[in-house]
Protein backbone atom coordinates (compact mmCIF):
# COMPACT_ATOMS: atom_id res chain seq x y z
CA UNK A 1 0.00 0.00 0.00
CA UNK A 2 1.37 3.40 -1.02
CA UNK A 3 0.41 6.69 0.64
CA UNK A 4 1.39 9.96 -1.05
CA UNK A 5 1.38 13.33 0.71
CA UNK A 6 2.24 16.45 -1.26
CA UNK A 7 2.62 20.02 -0.01
CA UNK A 8 2.17 23.03 -2.28
CA UNK A 9 0.92 26.58 -1.82
CA UNK A 10 0.42 26.13 1.93
CA UNK A 11 -1.75 23.01 1.60
CA UNK A 12 -0.92 19.36 2.34
CA UNK A 13 -3.08 16.89 0.45
CA UNK A 14 -3.19 13.19 -0.29
CA UNK A 15 -2.42 12.34 -3.91
CA UNK A 16 -3.34 9.22 -5.86
CA UNK A 17 -0.11 9.13 -7.89
CA UNK A 18 3.23 10.89 -8.14
CA UNK A 19 3.45 13.57 -10.82
CA UNK A 20 6.94 13.42 -12.42
CA UNK A 21 6.96 17.23 -12.40
CA UNK A 22 7.11 17.12 -8.59
CA UNK A 23 10.53 15.46 -8.82
CA UNK A 24 12.17 18.18 -10.89
CA UNK A 25 15.12 19.91 -9.16
CA UNK A 26 13.30 23.24 -9.08
CA UNK A 27 9.85 21.86 -8.19
CA UNK A 28 8.09 23.82 -5.41
CA UNK A 29 6.37 20.78 -3.95
CA UNK A 30 7.45 18.83 -0.87
CA UNK A 31 6.62 15.16 -1.22
CA UNK A 32 6.35 12.19 1.13
CA UNK A 33 5.73 8.72 -0.32
CA UNK A 34 5.20 5.91 2.18
CA UNK A 35 5.24 2.28 0.95
CA UNK A 36 3.91 -0.46 3.21
CA UNK A 37 4.60 -4.08 2.19
CA UNK A 38 6.09 -3.11 -1.19
CA UNK A 39 5.85 -5.38 -4.22
CA UNK A 40 6.72 -5.28 -7.90
CA UNK A 41 4.69 -2.12 -8.50
CA UNK A 42 6.55 -0.22 -5.79
CA UNK A 43 9.87 -1.60 -7.04
CA UNK A 44 9.25 -0.23 -10.52
CA UNK A 45 8.16 3.07 -9.01
CA UNK A 46 11.44 3.41 -7.10
CA UNK A 47 13.55 2.49 -10.11
CA UNK A 48 11.76 4.10 -13.03
CA UNK A 49 10.11 7.15 -11.49
CA UNK A 50 12.45 8.15 -8.66
CA UNK A 51 15.56 6.74 -10.37
CA UNK A 52 17.03 5.39 -7.16
CA UNK A 53 20.07 3.14 -7.43
CA UNK A 54 19.17 -0.50 -8.04
CA UNK A 55 21.34 -1.72 -5.13
CA UNK A 56 19.54 0.60 -2.72
CA UNK A 57 16.17 -0.53 -4.09
CA UNK A 58 17.20 -4.16 -3.71
CA UNK A 59 18.07 -3.54 -0.06
CA UNK A 60 14.75 -1.76 0.46
CA UNK A 61 12.84 -4.73 -0.96
CA UNK A 62 14.53 -7.08 1.53
CA UNK A 63 12.75 -7.41 4.87
CA UNK A 64 15.82 -7.68 7.10
CA UNK A 65 18.92 -5.49 6.93
CA UNK A 66 21.24 -4.04 9.52
CA UNK A 67 21.03 -0.27 10.08
CA UNK A 68 23.27 1.69 7.74
CA UNK A 69 23.52 4.92 5.79
CA UNK A 70 24.77 5.41 2.21
CA UNK A 71 25.11 8.50 0.04
CA UNK A 72 24.30 8.44 -3.68
CA UNK A 73 24.45 11.18 -6.30
CA UNK A 74 21.02 12.70 -5.75
CA UNK A 75 19.67 11.06 -2.62
CA UNK A 76 20.57 9.66 0.79
CA UNK A 77 19.68 6.07 1.69
CA UNK A 78 19.15 5.18 5.35
CA UNK A 79 18.06 1.96 7.11
CA UNK A 80 16.90 2.11 10.71
CA UNK A 81 15.04 -0.33 12.95
CA UNK A 82 11.79 0.50 14.67
CA UNK A 83 10.64 -1.49 17.68
CA UNK A 84 7.18 -3.00 17.85
CA UNK A 85 5.00 -2.81 20.92
CA UNK A 86 5.22 -6.12 22.81
CA UNK A 87 2.24 -8.29 21.86
CA UNK A 88 3.14 -10.58 24.73
CA UNK A 89 4.92 -9.79 27.96
CA UNK A 90 8.08 -11.71 27.03
CA UNK A 91 8.69 -10.48 23.50
CA UNK A 92 10.72 -7.82 21.75
CA UNK A 93 10.59 -7.44 17.96
CA UNK A 94 12.19 -4.89 15.61
CA UNK A 95 11.51 -4.20 11.93
CA UNK A 96 13.32 -2.35 9.16
CA UNK A 97 12.34 1.09 7.90
CA UNK A 98 14.14 2.29 4.75
CA UNK A 99 14.43 6.02 3.96
CA UNK A 100 15.25 7.66 0.63
CA UNK A 101 15.94 11.35 1.21
CA UNK A 102 16.15 13.70 -1.77
CA UNK A 103 16.16 17.47 -2.16
CA UNK A 104 12.41 17.83 -1.64
CA UNK A 105 11.18 14.23 -1.46
CA UNK A 106 11.17 11.57 1.26
CA UNK A 107 10.31 7.94 0.50
CA UNK A 108 9.80 5.48 3.34
CA UNK A 109 9.64 1.73 2.74
CA UNK A 110 8.70 -0.82 5.40
CA UNK A 111 7.33 -4.37 5.32
CA UNK A 112 5.53 -4.21 8.69
CA UNK A 113 3.27 -1.48 10.11
CA UNK A 114 5.24 1.27 11.84
CA UNK A 115 3.77 3.14 14.80
CA UNK A 116 6.03 6.11 14.15
CA UNK A 117 5.08 6.47 10.49
CA UNK A 118 1.38 5.99 11.16
CA UNK A 119 1.49 8.68 13.84
CA UNK A 120 3.40 11.08 11.59
CA UNK A 121 0.98 10.53 8.71
CA UNK A 122 -1.87 11.59 10.98
CA UNK A 123 0.04 14.64 12.20
CA UNK A 124 0.96 15.73 8.65
CA UNK A 125 -2.68 15.44 7.59
CA UNK A 126 -3.73 17.78 10.44
CA UNK A 127 -0.87 20.29 10.38
CA UNK A 128 0.08 21.83 7.07
CA UNK A 129 3.42 23.26 8.17
CA UNK A 130 5.19 19.93 8.76
CA UNK A 131 5.76 19.05 5.11
CA UNK A 132 6.53 22.72 4.48
CA UNK A 133 9.60 22.36 6.68
CA UNK A 134 11.07 19.97 4.11
CA UNK A 135 11.74 16.22 3.89
CA UNK A 136 14.83 16.47 6.10
CA UNK A 137 12.81 17.73 9.05
CA UNK A 138 10.18 15.08 8.35
CA UNK A 139 12.93 12.43 8.47
CA UNK A 140 14.05 13.78 11.84
CA UNK A 141 10.51 13.64 13.24
CA UNK A 142 10.05 10.01 12.19
CA UNK A 143 13.47 8.91 13.47
CA UNK A 144 12.90 10.73 16.76
CA UNK A 145 9.60 8.92 17.25
CA UNK A 146 11.22 5.58 16.45
CA UNK A 147 13.95 6.10 19.04
CA UNK A 148 11.45 7.28 21.68
CA UNK A 149 9.51 4.02 21.29
CA UNK A 150 12.53 2.06 22.49
CA UNK A 151 12.39 3.41 26.05
CA UNK A 152 9.24 1.62 27.31
CA UNK A 153 10.41 -1.67 25.77
CA UNK A 154 13.79 -1.34 27.46
CA UNK A 155 11.98 -0.67 30.76
CA UNK A 156 10.06 -3.93 30.27
CA UNK A 157 13.34 -5.75 29.72
CA UNK A 158 14.65 -4.36 33.01
CA UNK A 159 11.49 -5.53 34.81
CA UNK A 160 11.91 -9.02 33.37
CA UNK A 161 15.54 -9.11 34.51
CA UNK A 162 14.54 -8.06 38.03
CA UNK A 163 11.85 -10.76 38.08
CA UNK A 164 14.37 -13.40 37.00
CA UNK A 165 16.85 -12.18 39.62
CA UNK A 166 14.23 -12.76 42.31
CA UNK A 167 13.54 -16.21 40.87
CA UNK A 168 17.23 -17.11 40.96
CA UNK A 169 18.07 -15.81 44.43
CA UNK A 170 14.76 -16.11 46.32
CA UNK A 171 13.21 -19.20 44.71
CA UNK A 172 16.18 -21.37 43.72
CA UNK A 173 13.99 -24.48 43.35
CA UNK A 174 12.44 -23.02 40.18
CA UNK A 175 14.48 -23.45 36.99
CA UNK A 176 14.48 -20.14 35.06
CA UNK A 177 17.20 -21.19 32.59
CA UNK A 178 14.93 -21.12 29.53
CA UNK A 179 13.64 -17.62 30.40
CA UNK A 180 17.19 -16.37 31.01
CA UNK A 181 18.45 -17.67 27.67
CA UNK A 182 15.46 -16.18 25.83
CA UNK A 183 16.01 -12.82 27.51
CA UNK A 184 19.72 -13.01 26.72
CA UNK A 185 18.90 -13.45 23.03
CA UNK A 186 16.52 -10.47 23.02
CA UNK A 187 19.04 -8.20 24.73
CA UNK A 188 21.70 -9.31 22.24
CA UNK A 189 19.31 -8.44 19.40
CA UNK A 190 18.70 -5.01 20.92
CA UNK A 191 22.43 -4.36 21.18
CA UNK A 192 23.10 -5.65 17.66
CA UNK A 193 20.53 -3.19 16.30
CA UNK A 194 21.32 -0.21 18.54
CA UNK A 195 25.06 0.01 17.86
CA UNK A 196 24.98 0.40 14.05
CA UNK A 197 21.87 2.59 14.37
CA UNK A 198 23.78 4.92 16.67
CA UNK A 199 26.65 5.12 14.18
CA UNK A 200 24.28 5.89 11.28
CA UNK A 201 22.56 8.73 13.15
CA UNK A 202 25.97 10.03 14.27
CA UNK A 203 26.84 10.66 10.62
CA UNK A 204 23.63 12.66 10.25
CA UNK A 205 24.47 14.63 13.39
CA UNK A 206 27.93 15.44 11.99
CA UNK A 207 26.29 16.85 8.82
CA UNK A 208 28.36 14.73 6.46
CA UNK A 209 25.75 14.92 3.68
CA UNK A 210 24.43 17.90 1.69
CA UNK A 211 20.83 16.88 2.41
CA UNK A 212 21.40 17.63 6.12
CA UNK A 213 21.64 21.32 7.00
CA UNK A 214 23.39 22.70 10.08
CA UNK A 215 20.10 23.32 11.90
CA UNK A 216 18.95 19.79 11.08
CA UNK A 217 22.26 18.36 12.25
CA UNK A 218 21.69 19.82 15.70
CA UNK A 219 18.32 18.07 15.86
CA UNK A 220 19.87 14.75 14.91
CA UNK A 221 22.49 15.32 17.61
CA UNK A 222 19.71 15.10 20.19
CA UNK A 223 18.52 11.82 18.65
CA UNK A 224 22.11 10.60 18.70
CA UNK A 225 22.34 11.33 22.43
CA UNK A 226 19.23 9.21 23.01
CA UNK A 227 20.76 6.36 20.99
CA UNK A 228 23.99 6.60 22.98
CA UNK A 229 22.00 6.12 26.19
CA UNK A 230 20.10 3.27 24.54
CA UNK A 231 23.28 1.46 23.54
CA UNK A 232 24.75 1.96 27.01
CA UNK A 233 21.60 0.48 28.52
CA UNK A 234 21.74 -2.43 26.07
CA UNK A 235 25.34 -3.18 27.05
CA UNK A 236 24.47 -2.87 30.75
CA UNK A 237 21.45 -5.17 30.35
CA UNK A 238 23.56 -7.73 28.50
CA UNK A 239 26.09 -7.69 31.35
CA UNK A 240 23.28 -8.13 33.88
CA UNK A 241 21.80 -11.08 32.01
CA UNK A 242 25.23 -12.69 31.64
CA UNK A 243 25.85 -12.23 35.37
CA UNK A 244 22.39 -13.61 36.12
CA UNK A 245 23.10 -16.70 34.01
CA UNK A 246 26.42 -17.23 35.78
CA UNK A 247 24.73 -16.81 39.17
CA UNK A 248 22.04 -19.34 38.25
CA UNK A 249 24.62 -21.90 37.08
CA UNK A 250 26.72 -21.32 40.21
CA UNK A 251 23.62 -21.66 42.41
CA UNK A 252 22.65 -24.88 40.64
CA UNK A 253 26.19 -26.24 41.04
CA UNK A 254 26.22 -25.28 44.71
CA UNK A 255 22.89 -27.02 45.36
CA UNK A 256 24.19 -30.09 43.52
CA UNK A 257 27.29 -30.07 45.72
CA UNK A 258 25.13 -29.87 48.83
CA UNK A 259 23.08 -32.86 47.67
CA UNK A 260 26.22 -34.83 46.87
CA UNK A 261 27.65 -33.96 50.28
CA UNK A 262 24.59 -35.30 52.09
CA UNK A 263 24.53 -38.46 49.98
CA UNK A 264 28.25 -38.98 50.57
CA UNK A 265 27.81 -38.61 54.34
CA UNK A 266 24.93 -41.11 54.33
CA UNK A 267 26.97 -43.60 52.28
CA UNK A 268 30.00 -43.14 54.55
CA UNK A 269 27.93 -43.74 57.68
CA UNK A 270 26.39 -46.91 56.30
CA UNK A 271 29.71 -48.41 55.14
CA UNK A 272 30.87 -49.59 58.63
CA UNK A 273 27.30 -50.50 59.53
CA UNK A 274 27.14 -52.77 56.51
CA UNK A 275 30.39 -54.48 57.55
CA UNK A 276 29.08 -54.91 61.09
CA UNK A 277 25.75 -56.39 60.06
CA UNK A 278 27.53 -58.61 57.54
CA UNK A 279 29.77 -60.09 60.24
CA UNK A 280 26.88 -60.78 62.57
CA UNK A 281 24.81 -62.15 59.71
CA UNK A 282 27.24 -65.02 59.00
CA UNK A 283 25.93 -68.55 59.59
CA UNK A 284 28.92 -69.25 61.86
CA UNK A 285 28.71 -68.87 65.62
CA UNK A 286 31.31 -66.55 66.97
CA UNK A 287 30.89 -66.70 70.77
CA UNK A 288 33.86 -64.41 71.35
CA UNK A 289 32.01 -61.48 69.68
CA UNK A 290 29.75 -59.25 71.84
CA UNK A 291 26.22 -60.61 71.81
CA UNK A 292 27.26 -64.16 71.01
CA UNK A 293 25.18 -65.32 73.96
CA UNK A 294 21.88 -64.39 72.23
CA UNK A 295 21.70 -60.64 72.91
CA UNK A 296 23.38 -59.70 69.64
CA UNK A 297 20.43 -57.59 68.34
CA UNK A 298 20.81 -55.08 71.13
CA UNK A 299 24.57 -55.13 70.93
CA UNK A 300 24.48 -54.51 67.19
CA UNK A 301 21.92 -51.72 67.59
CA UNK A 302 24.01 -50.00 70.23
CA UNK A 303 27.27 -50.30 68.32
CA UNK A 304 25.59 -48.92 65.15
CA UNK A 305 24.21 -45.97 67.07
CA UNK A 306 27.62 -45.21 68.61
CA UNK A 307 29.38 -45.44 65.23
CA UNK A 308 26.80 -43.22 63.51
CA UNK A 309 26.87 -40.62 66.27
CA UNK A 310 30.66 -40.57 66.35
CA UNK A 311 30.91 -40.10 62.58
CA UNK A 312 28.30 -37.32 62.57
CA UNK A 313 30.21 -35.58 65.39
CA UNK A 314 33.45 -35.83 63.42
CA UNK A 315 31.81 -34.46 60.24
CA UNK A 316 30.45 -31.46 62.10
CA UNK A 317 33.79 -30.87 63.83
CA UNK A 318 35.50 -30.87 60.45
CA UNK A 319 32.74 -28.53 59.15
CA UNK A 320 31.73 -30.94 56.42
CA UNK A 321 28.10 -30.52 57.48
Amino acid sequence: MTTILVYRDGITRVAEAVDPAWLAPDAPESLWVDMLAPGDVERRLLLELFHFHELAVEDAMAEVHHPKIEAYDNFLYLILHGIEAAKRQNEIVTHDVDFFLGRHVLVTVHHAPSRSIEAELEVCARHQHILAEGPGNLLHRIVDRMVDHYSPEVDRLEERIESLERAVFERPQKNPLRDILKLKGEVATLRRVALPQRDAVARLARREFPQISDALGYKFRDVYDHLVRLTDEAIFLQDRVTGLLDAHLANTSNRLNQVMKVLTVIATIFMPLTVLTGMYGMNVKLPHLPGGDGTQFWWITGIMAVISGTMLWMFRRLEWL
